[in-house]
């Protein structure tokens, strides 16, 4: 019993007559072979579902913690930093007003820096962009909020003719994970520059790249530990590129930066064939 490259099982039918079974017998076991393969296939596919909705729910869980992360280590911080230089530029006042000036100055210029990093985290956690022009659309829109926000410089290079062929579910995945990627690189990088390349490598298989000229990394190392470690952006990558059958490919030596790999089937076939070579 089986469909595709799936095998349900085997069943085997004996009876002591040679004759037992005839034309008739013979097309009733193929209905009961038929049947039985159905209900195991839709058993399937009914756990399947459930460990989607698992993963969904906690990708979504995920989330939420690193938006609260990131109001902690970012805007949360700065806002705390900005009342304290008020109290400081309002004592100042009674004794220096001309460097009471300049702290306001300085004040100011934390305040915009503070409204561009909120906005950038709105933008993350709902690129309008995406829904009304599309994916690099989005990643452009992406790579310009980094370079004005955090002085980062990101090279999109994605094959215009993918997003005609991408619905638009496998788009916000592929988004959300490249937004990912790229954050990942600004934080622990400290790279010049970082590249994000989407590209066809077969007629059903996409790939997205998220490249970097940064500090790299002992990858046998921080996967031996990395269930102990507070960041989780790789983890966040993982559970997204299972949601479009991807399979994340990380390439890092110290020194030589870091190249995330991410291949994507476009077709159930392509999803099958991607299957195959990984077991």
């Amino acid at each position: 019993m089986r469909t595709a490259f799936d095998v349900y099982g085997v069943l085997l039918f004996a009876h002591p007559d040679p004759e037992f079974f005839t034309t008739e017998i013979i097309e009733i076991l193929e209905i009961v072979g038929n049947q039985s393969m159905i209900a195991m296939q839709n058993a399937r596919l009914y756990e399947d579902l459930e460990l989607e909705k698992e993963r969904i729910m906690e990708v979504q869980e995920e989330s939420r913690k690193k938006m609260a992360r990131d109001l902690h280590d970012g805007p949360t911080q700065t806002v705390s930093a900005i009342a304290m230089r008020v109290n400081f530029a309002r004592r100042l006042l009674e004794r220096d007003a001309k460097a009471a000036g300049e702290e306001l100055y300085k004040i100011e210029d934390l305040a915009r820096r503070t409204t561009k990093e909120i906005r950038h985290m709105l933008f993350t956690l709902r690129p309008l962009i995406l829904e009304t022009q599309g994916l690099i659309a989005a990643m452009d829109s992406m790579a310009e909020k980094m370079r004005e926000t955090y002085n980062q410089n990101v090279i999109i290079q994605a094959d215009p003719n993918i997003v005609d062929i991408l619905e638009m579910g496998k788009q916000g995945v592929i988004f959300y994970i490249a937004d990912e990627g790229v954050n990942n690189a600004r934080k622990h990088a400290q790279a010049d520059h970082i590249w994000v390349k989407l590209e066809l490598i077969q007629k059903d298989i996409c790939l997205l790249e998220i490249k970097d000229d940064g500090l790299g990394f002992d990858t046998k190392e921080v996967n031996s530990n990395y269930e102990t470690r507070s960041s989780l952006g790789m983890v966040n990558m993982r559970e997204r590129a299972s949601l479009v059958n991807g399979v994340i490919r990380i390439h890092s030596a110290i020194g030589k930066g870091t190249s995330v790999q991410v291949i994507i089937p476009l077709t159930e076939e392509a999803s099958d064939k991607i299957r195959q070579a990984i077991t």
